[in-house]
């Protein structure tokens, strides 16, 4: 269950989704004074060298967060990426562009002195990055890292003592069982804290429980009688290379699945993401897609 790193895909166009949600999710959330707990279950390192080996071997960022950045003047960026890219941008010097936060860092970036972040990450190398990069913050008792399951979180910190949190749910999938643990997960967060923000991301591949994931958490908004908003961002084929020699075609798609959505994001999310689709399409198959409920 330890294979995955996700220093092999940081900056990617599933990281630029993710986290141009993210921002835009917390920059609502973060307007009102009252004090406000985030978890996020999958933390991974926390900060990422693109200069690194790992980030190398795959190169995703140069498909993703570089080719926005490359792509900015050619028009003007809807304002949630504008927000997304200058976020990004503030972790590095001018022009340098090396250094890509996790949502640990993206988070904690956002939040106020009141505010509380919870983070869980169980790849023992990937928590002692994590828990060295989160000292250089000088947080305090603001950040805490966890190496603890993130799935177990819920009956941890829900409901929180504001009665106001943000989770969220990025693990790798690397195991099908994630996917049905996702859901338990959002059930069990439901029953304990029905007013929480819950947001999910999920990868688009060839597999039947990928497919089944939104349904099931549209499902359980919907029983639930929450509102929710469901984003996709595909940028090329699922289909598998032919030749033998072909590299791996990487990720093709994935979304963001959100519960107790901020009223504002689907309005910000409206012109980002054909955006993100003509930015970083890879083949004719680029698209995405957009819809809520409650």
């Amino acid at each position: 269950m330890f294979s995955y790193r996700h220093a092999f895909h940081a900056g990617n166009h599933a990281d630029v989704l993710k986290h141009t949600v993210l921002i835009a999710t917390l920059s609502h959330l973060t307007q009102k004074e009252t004090a406000l707990t985030v978890i996020d279950t999958h933390a991974g390192a926390g900060l990422y060298r693109l200069d690194s080996e790992f980030a190398q071997i795959s190169a995703e960022a140069a498909d993703g967060f570089r080719r926005l950045l490359d792509q900015r003047e050619q028009q003007d960026l809807a304002p949630a990426l504008q927000d997304y890219v200058d976020l990004v941008a503030s972790f590095n010097h001018k022009g340098s562009n090396r250094v890509y936060p996790g949502s640990p860092f993206i988070i904690q970036r956002l939040l106020r002195d009141q505010d509380r972040l919870k983070l869980y990450e169980l790849h023992p190398t990937d928590a002692r990055t994590l828990d060295a990069n989160v000292a250089q913050l000088d947080a305090g008792r603001q950040v805490a890292v966890l190496r603890e399951d993130g799935f177990d979180c819920v009956t941890k910190f829900l409901p929180p003592p504001s009665r106001r949190a943000l989770l969220l749910c990025d693990p790798s999938y690397e195991v099908k069982t994630d996917y049905a643990r996702v859901a338990s997960l959002v059930t069990q967060a439901l029953k304990r804290f029905a007013t929480g923000c819950y947001a999910v991301w999920y990868p688009i591949i060839p597999r039947p429980e990928a497919h089944d994931l939104p349904r099931r958490l549209k499902t359980l908004a919907t029983k639930a009688g929450k509102p929710w908003l469901h984003a996709t961002l595909t940028v090329k084929s699922s289909k598998m290379p032919v030749a033998d020699d072909a590299k791996r075609p990487g990720l093709p798609a994935s979304g963001m699945f959100i519960i107790n959505p901020p009223h504002t994001l689907k309005g910000l999310l409206q012109p980002a993401l054909p955006q993100l689709v003509q930015r970083l399409g890879q083949d004719r198959n680029a698209a995405f897609t957009l819809d809520g409920g409650g």
